[in-house]
């Protein structure tokens, strides 16, 4: 079984198609709440968009979700709908390690995979 603590930190990710790339950058804190950035750069790596997701994360089993609260984009801060179910989101784990964070959507089956942070890099 996976333990909530496995999950605290920050995780990264990127990915690249042949016209942009894309990366995240997932803050999970102990008490609950999340920021995710989600950057989007031209191949010349020229940054295109920049958005922030803020909310409330949890562990159950196996099974991580996320309730989207906020959403900041060119630093203003909108409320997101809780009535919209896209804010809503449940994945099952298929691999966490100390360095490792793989997950699919229950849903879509989107599958990703997010790499520790490791502390020494991180950024205050």
């Amino acid at each position: 079984m996976f333990h909530r603590n496995q999950l605290i930190g920050q995780w990264h990710r990127s990915d690249e198609n042949e016209f942009e790339r894309f990366s995240e950058l997932a803050e999970l804190n102990p008490d609950g709440s999340f920021v995710f950035h989600f950057y989007t750069y031209q191949l010349d790596g020229s940054l295109v968009s920049e958005i922030a997701e803020v909310g409330d994360w949890g562990l159950v089993g196996d099974i991580h979700f996320t309730i989207t609260k906020e959403e900041v984009e060119n630093q203003q801060r909108y409320m997101a709908d809780l009535n919209n179910e896209d804010n809503y989101h449940a994945y099952k784990i298929i691999e966490l390690t100390n360095d490792t964070f793989t997950y699919q959507h229950v849903v879509s089956g989107e599958q990703f995979t997010l790499y520790k942070v490791p502390t020494s890099a991180k950024h205050n």
